[in-house]
């Protein structure tokens, strides 16, 4: 029995020549397998599938199983379009985890940019984005990774040359990576590479090493002013609180002295009054009372009283005079 190889496709297989219809019918259930194989087709739940027919594109295929004409007729390109993808700028991720470790290579090409204030800043910053468009991503751009890099360098040095060394370092960090990723996402947008822009973060914001150790001794110096002003501003606001409070205290009592002393007199006013409406109806009696209730208030304080006969012609008999500060 011989035998003979044959090539289908890529594939190359050996078939026996001495029983025809078994090696035919083998050739067959190649056949009908490799069109079986190349026919179906599935695409992951966060893919989205690419059809070309003949190089052509000819339809966008969401997740599932799905059936194309085989034998290289339509070729498949899947697409991660639910995949964060991230680039980053100054620096690299060697290995991401519980410790991330960077690469120590330099990239200082890509991070050291020019303030509005001719100072220059070294930042590093990251680009978050997903594929919206999947057949603009594969075919408008040849390299659509490297045209988002240079947009976004780009759009980061024209962002960060508005703003002064210090409002980059600190204030405006925030307002620098919103502006950036809005000039991002129209540059993506205009140049058609399918891409989504979720987020730009600026991760390290610092002076350049050379100059570095002079900004922290420069920083050092401003903290500890801001220190001694912020306790010399405590002491001042726990000083004039103070003295507030005193003078509202010293105010309340004078006011509160002042209406004592109005309600008192007004007070004594009306009794006044109302004696002076008695002693005009009944002056004699009045003028008695009057007496009576007076000479109740002095007697109560003197503790030892002599009460004598007003014809009486002398008291000494009466007065004992061998007391304290008497006659012994």
């Amino acid at each position: 029995m011989s035998k003979k190889k044959i090539k289908i496709g890529n594939e190359e297989f050996e078939v026996s020549t001495g029983r025809p219809f078994l090696w035919v019918l083998g050739i067959v259930v190649v056949i009908v397998l490799i069109t079986a194989g190349t026919s179906f087709y599935t695409v992951g739940a966060n893919e989205r599938g690419i059809i070309l027919r003949f190089g052509k594109y000819v339809k966008s295929t969401p997740p599932g199983l799905h059936w194309k004409i085989p034998w290289g007729v339509d070729e498949l390109y899947k697409v991660k379009t639910q995949y964060q993808y991230k680039e980053e700028f100054g620096f690299r991720t060697a290995r991401a985890g519980v410790e991330t470790r960077y690469s120590k290579a330099d990239y200082t090409d890509e991070s050291l940019i020019l303030n509005g204030d001719l100072n220059i800043t070294d930042v590093k910053w990251i680009v978050q984005y997903t594929i919206q468009d999947p057949y603009s991503f594969l075919f408008k751009v040849r390299n659509v990774q490297s045209a988002l890099r240079d947009i976004s360098e780009s759009a980061m040095r024209e962002v960060v040359g508005n703003y002064s060394f210090d409002e980059t370092l600190q204030q405006e960090r925030r307002r620098i990576a919103h502006s950036a990723r809005e000039i991002i996402t129209e540059l993506v947008d205009k140049y058609e590479l399918g891409l989504n822009i979720e987020l730009v973060q600026l991760k390290d914001v610092h002076p350049p090493e050379p100059v570095r150790p002079s900004f922290n001794d420069v920083n050092e110096a401003k903290q500890e002013q801001e220190t001694v002003i912020n306790q010399a501003n405590q002491l001042y606001n726990k000083r004039i609180y103070r003295a507030q409070g005193e003078a509202e205290r010293v105010i309340q009592e004078a006011e509160g002295y002042a209406i004592n002393r109005t309600n008192t007199a007004e007070g004594d006013v009306a009794h006044f009054n109302e004696l002076y409406k008695q002693y005009l109806t009944a002056p004699d009696i009045t003028k008695k009372r009057l007496y009576l209730e007076t000479m109740e208030k002095v007697l109560k304080r003197i503790k030892e009283k002599n009460i004598i006969d007003q014809d009486l012609k002398s008291v000494l008999p009466l007065l004992n005079l061998s007391g304290k500060g008497g006659l012994k």
